[in-house]
């Protein structure tokens, strides 16, 4: 590693140490270490950094569904990474850090409200997942069906209870965010705005049953969706974010900060969409301030004009273009029966990193 990178990471550390007051700390547990444990070693409440006296009695008190807790954060970083893997902020995230994305989230941006709401949809999403697998002996399955059955089918299977991970997600990512001030209230909003996504694409997944495939009996339950397809509507939720400002006023528990938002032209923001009040960097360049790693050496599309492509990827500075040779499957062949043989091929490409 060049100094110049250990010292890039040594100034993150230092700034992301100034913001740990508020930052969820507590997702740090879905990395590292106590990550990979949690299938053969129970947790320890006392042990999980940065957990509020609500979010500890809560651990203790239902210890059995904090791995799916934990499952959820991955998750939900998981699909951050991939939605924003071609944009100059990729959602990296440190290793060994508390903070495990930086100081990028101590700032009220875009970005701190799409990780916010897809990292308590993923909480939701694996503790509901846990559930309708049987994993806990404190939830299962969804017995309250909505509505009778339609024509040609009936009720069967494991309806997953998606209210229930849900209530799970939101009383504890919610549990540190009572202060009265703004970000507190922006967090709240965007954690809703993220569990309310999979309440609103819940679908009857059904089942056929007969001889040879027939449809005689079809069973239906209710299923979550896709967590890809939650990530992609929140994304689109990201792009079309609404811009807020902070006001205060006093009430009998003193000065409150609330969001209204910035343009009264716009549309007020629903419950659904996200919501920022500060403007984020460009994240062209390193600046530990910012928790901005800069775009150089990213590969980018030489072909695309969108934010992937080299242009706006490598923010003008142009790009590099190497040749990468590849190992690959070829010339496949499918033989009776059942299996397919395949040739190795070495294939040569282009591959464009940003100067």
């Amino acid at each position: 590693m060049d100094l110049y990178l250990i010292g890039y990471l040594v100034c993150v550390w230092l700034s992301s140490s100034r913001v740990l007051g508020g930052y969820p700390i507590w997702w740090s547990l879905a990395l590292g270490q106590q990550y990979s444990s949690l299938g053969s070693q129970p947790i320890l409440c006392g042990s999980i950094p940065g957990l509020v006296p609500k979010q500890l009695r809560f651990c203790r008190n239902y210890i059995e569904i904090m791995p799916s807790v934990a499952e959820g954060v991955k998750l939900g970083i998981q699909e951050c990474q991939h939605q924003f893997r071609g944009r100059r902020w990729n959602c990296t995230t440190i290793k060994d850090n508390l903070a495990i994305f930086g100081p990028v989230l101590d700032k009220a941006t875009r970005e701190s409200a799409f990780v916010h709401a897809i990292a308590s949809a993923g909480v939701a999403f694996a503790v509901t997942r846990s559930c309708a697998e049987g994993t806990s002996t404190m939830c299962g399955c969804d017995s309250h069906h909505k509505g009778p059955p339609g024509e040609g089918w009936k009720w069967g299977g494991c309806s997953e209870d998606a209210e229930f991970g849900v209530l799970v997600s939101r009383e504890f990512a919610d549990a540190r965010e009572n202060r009265p001030d703004a970000r507190s209230a922006m967090n709240r909003h965007n954690n809703e705005a993220g569990r309310t996504t999979i309440l609103d694409h819940m679908h009857l997944r059904c089942k056929c049953h007969g001889l040879s495939g027939s449809c005689e009996v079809k069973t239906c339950w209710w299923a979550q969706p896709d967590f890809r397809m939650l990530g992609d509507y929140l994304k689109d939720k990201y792009d079309s974010a609404s811009e807020m400002v902070v006001e205060k006023h006093r009430e009998s528990r003193g000065w409150v900060e609330t969001l209204r938002v910035k343009y009264a032209f716009f549309k007020h923001p629903t419950e659904r969409d996200l919501v920022y009040y500060e403007g984020s960097p460009n994240f062209c360049e390193p600046n530990p301030e910012t928790g901005s790693f800069g775009t150089r050496d990213r590969v980018c599309n030489v072909s695309s004009h969108g934010i992937e492509g080299c242009d706006l990827l490598c923010c003008g500075r142009g790009h590099n273009t190497r040749t990468e040779k590849r190992k690959e499957k070829c010339h496949c062949i499918f033989h009776w029966c059942c299996y397919v043989s395949c040739q190795e091929c070495t294939r040569v490409y282009d591959v464009h990193t940003c100067k």
